[in-house]
């Protein structure tokens, strides 16, 4: 694990024990951290009896500690530990700053670190994959994989690779990343900020925390409506939008204008750190894809069946939609926003609509004037319609434009419905 001499006898508390609070606890007692640890479920705490203090830290007397470290999950503009911990002097924080804090006690390194508000997942995993194939020593982590702090230090020369929400980012003060990537900036989680500028403001921290001179990998569109890199120190600066596009034919796993966008991002940040365009390009082809996004998942009597259920918000499904003709687009779940957004520009490739979820009657008002809709309720419903409506050369494509939380227990779980419906199709 990555742990810091620094932490020996300094008290922290950690609030929540999920995987990151789980390989947090355990890194911070490896150091010989005293910790205070504290989970809603008592199994949760039930792993650190006699090794941590079990308590609420709200309740807590937090006067000396180093530290509070929260999960991401924890909304800073509403819990009350924010303000507890304020009232201490204590600083909120996660398990991203304490791996900053550990950076100096690795072998030499360099950080990526990559935010957005779509395609950050799959641009984190094609840099890793990038850098592997060509025999970097690398590991993911941050928002993607394994917990950073419960993965091994890795060798000199390494590269880590963080995906990172805004959430995180709001967590950290000390992150120096030596590139940093910026895909987009979209209205999201908006019940956690208390504007869109405020959560755009929250990813140029990204650049803020970056020493001169470091490389910065920005969409231009961030750049010139929100001024992201106004308030970093003279970084080297390549813009997405003026990298010359590859030959995405040669890419299967990496179809659609979003992920060209995601590509060019990952081969700016491998170029930086030394890989040659041959390294580059024969990575590109031989990525296989993050489940859920773009995933296809069978083809059934010449209809393509693709997972995106990823596509959480319009910003995210609007490229799947034009990156296929003759889609039977399944749509709908809990709203992010009014209306269809970006989708509205490819509804030209909508051959049909299948509308689910608590903004399904929404989404049907919305569609049923331009493309022929069916009000589907349920996922299963959806998929059972379009695949007697397909025909050859079609494609059924879940890319819901919304949140899960309505039928689902997260983005991952309606994904893994839709597949197993579709393997139910083929049997």
């Amino acid at each position: 694990m990555i742990v810091s001499p620094a932490w020996k006898g300094q008290r922290f508390a950690v609030l929540g024990l999920a995987r990151s609070g789980r390989a947090t606890v355990e890194a911070l007692l490896a150091a010989g951290a005293e910790v205070l640890a504290w989970d809603a479920k008592p199994e949760a705490c039930e792993a650190f009896a006699g090794r941590a203090a079990l308590a609420d830290p709200l309740e807590a007397d937090l006067t000396g500690y180093a530290g509070v470290v929260v999960s991401p999950g924890v909304p800073l503009n509403t819990h009350p530990i924010k303000p507890h911990a304020d009232s201490f002097g204590v600083p909120v924080i996660g398990d991203i700053e304490l791996f900053a804090q550990a950076r100096e006690y690795l072998p030499p390194h360099k950080v990526v670190g990559i935010t957005g508000t779509n395609g950050k997942s799959t641009t984190t995993a094609l840099v890793h994959h990038i850098l592997k194939s060509a025999g970097v020593p690398t590991t993911m982590g941050g928002n993607i994989g394994l917990p950073i702090l419960g993965q091994e230090p890795l060798p000199e020369g390494g590269v880590y690779v963080l995906e990172l929400s805004s959430y995180q980012i709001d967590l950290t003060s000390s992150l120096d990343c030596d590139v940093a990537v910026l895909l987009n900036v979209t209205p999201d989680h908006l019940d956690r900020y208390e504007s869109f500028e405020a959560y755009a403001a929250s990813k140029a921290r990204l650049f803020e925390m970056q020493s001169p001179k470091q490389f910065a990998v920005v969409d231009y569109r961030a750049e010139a409506d929100e001024d992201v890199l106004e308030s970093a120190e003279d970084p080297l600066i390549q813009f997405i939008d003026d990298i010359p596009p590859g030959d995405q034919s040669g890419w299967p796993t990496l179809q659609g204008p979003h992920n060209l966008q995601n590509a060019a991002a990952a081969s700016a940040v491998c170029q930086h750190l030394g890989l040659t365009a041959d390294q580059i390009a024969r990575a590109l082809h031989t990525y296989p894809g993050l489940p859920h996004r773009m995933e296809r998942v069978a083809e059934i009597s010449g209809v393509a069946y693709v997972n995106d259920s990823k596509g959480t918000n319009t910003a995210a499904s609007a490229p799947a939609l034009a990156a296929f003709d003759n889609v039977h687009w399944i749509v709908g779940g809990l709203a992010k926003e009014p209306g269809l957004g970006e989708c509205e520009a490819h509804l030209g490739h909508v051959k049909a609509a299948y509308t689910i979820g608590q903004s399904g009657e929404d989404f049907a008002r919305l569609l049923e004037s331009r493309v022929p809709t069916k009000r589907a309720v349920t996922l299963e419903q959806a998929i059972a319609s379009a695949a007697n409506s397909a025909i050859p050369g079609d494609t059924v494509l879940l890319s819901p434009a919304c949140a899960s939380f309505d039928q689902f227990r997260d983005f991952e779980h309606r994904g893994e419905v839709f597949r197993k419906a579709v393997k139910e199709l083929a049997a």
